[in-house]
């Protein structure tokens, strides 16, 4: 009986795993992403007779993922951490500013038409997830930073052949609340919420429409988001945001285009911003970004660019013309020391980018590029005759040692001027005129697929 018992249970479990096998798919990974860098003015120019700083950080992520009929689950844990930012004994006192421990992503996506439906996919993806598009110009994972970005939303996702239709939208809250849905949109953390070091939204939605080609896509991008209305009390003779149950909304659309023509590839983006940001000012903003690549031969290609996003204020105070980027990667584009639309602030006078880039690839192990920036403000700098900010180079180095690990070195040096560093831009006074800033990256990423 015991036998037949054994039997019959070990039939059952080796169906589970044929089943398995045959209609579903595990998928585990890993990331230890470990970087040094020296910074000597990254960000902004340190004044003159400060010490560069230089410290170690450490991305650890663990990846899983679940295919299965109908249905995809995928979740990321990720520790963010700089060398010594704990005590080497078991630390129970972390506070919630240092804690570095988090989950990145926790999604599942679920295909509403049956699989009968071969050239056409409506699907409803939910949870914690990164958003990008494009050029990751607006929406983007900003994976150069350690923490990178994600968002807690939900995206309807209608493809059908080239052509692709993605609504999405999230509600923030900052706890499960009994009342009311004020939303505290600075939350306690260690890293600002978004490009340019400004606050949370408490909402937003988006429509994108796109349609692929053999080398490139088009698309069309409208994205507003949401911020809590707030005014001014005096709590314990301290001035404090209180945060009100109605909002700001600030709207954002526009085209990209991309294609490669034999030897060149093109690129050209327009978006317009409107409605009222996070202050309460009205919007009037625009960015045009346009930039082509030549392969030169086949281990090396060339190209140049020009990016303009308009700045400033209208002339009554009330309306803001500083185009904001929204969620995207802003370390891809206007030079890798970081000094433009990240966690740094430069005031509200906009910015026009013209560079040079370069790119050699002699073996499928071995990547170099150099990029030349020259920044100006796109609107004027109270008390100065020039709009010129610097001057930006950047040479970046890359290994495959192998297909899991991988080495990045890169150097950049920023020629800064007095407009930079003025009270209304960097605000640094008796800056250095020459930054520098360096870093050495190790990355091994195994993963594994269990059918």
């Amino acid at each position: 009986m015991k036998l037949l018992f054994r039997t019959g249970a070990f039939s059952i479990l080796l169906s589970a795993i044929s089943y398995l096998n045959v209609d579903a798919q595990f998928s585990i990974g890993a990331q230890l992403r470990t970087r040094t860098e020296y910074r000597d003015g990254q960000g902004a120019p340190l004044p003159k007779g400060s010490n560069p700083a230089v410290f170690t950080s450490q991305r650890t992520r663990l990846m899983a993922g679940f295919t299965g009929y109908r249905f995809k689950l995928g979740a990321t844990i990720q520790d963010v951490r700089v060398w010594g930012q704990d005590v080497s004994l078991i630390n129970r006192t972390t506070t919630q500013d240092l804690n570095g421990l988090m989950v990145h992503e926790a999604w599942a996506e679920v295909m509403l038409l049956d699989t009968v439906y071969k050239n056409k996919a409506l699907n409803l993806k939910v949870g914690r997830q990164e958003i990008a598009y494009d050029d990751m110009r607006l929406l983007g994972n900003l994976d150069w930073l350690q923490q990178g970005r994600r968002h807690d939303a939900a995206i309807l996702k209608y493809e059908t052949g080239p052509f692709q239709l993605h609504l999405g939208g999230g509600f923030n809250q900052n706890r499960e609340n009994t009342t009311g849905t004020i939303y505290n949109e600075t939350p306690p953390g260690n890293y600002t919420a978004t490009t340019n070091a400004g606050t949370m939204y408490k909402a937003m939605e988006f429509l994108y429409a796109g349609k692929k080609f053999k080398k490139g896509n088009m698309s069309f991008l409208f994205f507003a988001d949401q911020f809590s209305k707030y005014h001014t009390d005096t709590v314990n003779g301290v001035a404090t945001k209180v945060y009100e149950q109605a909002t700001y909304t600030r709207m954002t659309t526009g085209l990209f285009y991309t294609n490669t023509f034999d030897k060149w590839t093109v690129s050209a983006s327009g978006y317009y911003q409107f409605g009222k940001g996070a202050t309460g000012l009205k919007l009037n903003a625009a960015t045009l970004n346009a930039n082509f690549m030549y392969q030169v031969s086949k281990p090396f290609s060339a190209g140049a660019g020009a990016d303009f996003a308009t700045g400033g204020t209208s002339s009554d105070g009330k309306t803001s013309n500083a185009f904001d980027f929204l969620y995207g990667t802003p370390h891809k584009y206007w030079g890798y020391m970081d000094y433009f639309y990240v966690g740094s602030p430069f005031g509200n006078r906009g910015l026009q980018d013209y560079y040079i880039k370069t790119k050699y690839k002699p073996n499928t192990k071995w990547t170099l590029t150099g990029d030349l920036h020259e920044f100006l403000a796109s609107s004027e700098i109270p008390g100065y005759d020039t709009r010129r900010f610097g001057e930006e180079l950047d040479i970046v180095g890359n290994l495959a040692l192998t297909k899991v690990v991988s080495f990045e070195a890169g150097y950049s040096h920023f020629w800064s001027t007095n407009a930079l560093t003025s009270a209304g831009v960097k605000n640094v006074a008796n800056a250095k005129s020459n930054s520098n800033w360096a870093y050495l990256m190790i990355i091994i990423k195994p993963d594994f697929i269990f059918r």
